[in-house]
């Protein structure tokens, strides 16, 4: 499927590590030519890492895009009634928002873009990015793989040895999922050997 001219959500939450690996996948999104309509969590705005400055973020998606970041819940709202999208992307997508996701909570700009789409039933891709995607958080994981029309970008462990429990998202898989998605397909396999991947 061509994304000329799809209109798709980016939403970003606090997975800072995961940043540069998230960049270049909106750039291809802009290049394929949709339009690409930012959307960031107060974490990501509002946090400077050793990763870089948050409003340094914030102003490269919206360069990248030419769209100003949507950056609260009220601006979000309108995705679904008013200004719909065509998919909705949140990666990297963090334990905690996926979390709150799986249990109906939409406390931020980017769950509420996430949910105004799924009352529109349009697809929502998640890349995921989180330390406990085989802990704790496992049970919301199952759940939103089980939800209809959400679709995961592939993931896998990324350091089985030091860090057991985490996995994510394999971002260079990005776009493929997202036309997937928007036919109602999930591309598989959808569990990887993210460890092993040579990208």
């Amino acid at each position: 499927m061509s994304l000329k001219g799809k209109r798709i959500g980016f939403g970003l939450t606090g997975s800072h590590c995961t940043y540069d690996a998230v960049f270049p996948e909106i750039e291809k999104l802009v290049q394929a030519g949709a339009e690409v309509v930012p959307v960031a969590t107060a974490t990501v705005q509002n946090t400077d890492t050793r990763f870089g400055k948050g409003m340094d973020w914030i102003q490269r998606i919206e360069d990248l895009t030419g769209n100003k970041v949507i950056d609260s819940i009220v601006k979000a709202e309108p995705l679904g009634p008013k200004f719909p999208l065509d998919c909705m992307v949140i990666a990297p997508l963090t334990g905690v928002s996926m979390s709150k996701f799986a249990n109906a909570m939409n406390d931020s700009p980017v769950l509420m873009a996430a949910k105004a789409t799924l009352r529109n039933l349009k697809p929502v891709v998640l890349g995921i990015s989180t330390n406990d995607a085989l802990g704790l958080n496992g049970v919301n994981l199952m759940r939103l793989m089980a939800t209809k029309h959400i679709f995961f970008i592939p993931y896998g462990q990324d350091d089985p040895i030091k860090k057991p429990n985490s996995m994510v998202a394999r971002m260079t898989l990005l776009s493929e999922t997202v036309e997937a998605a928007m036919e109602g397909k999930q591309i598989q396999p959808v569990l990887i050997e993210r460890y092993k991947d040579a990208e």
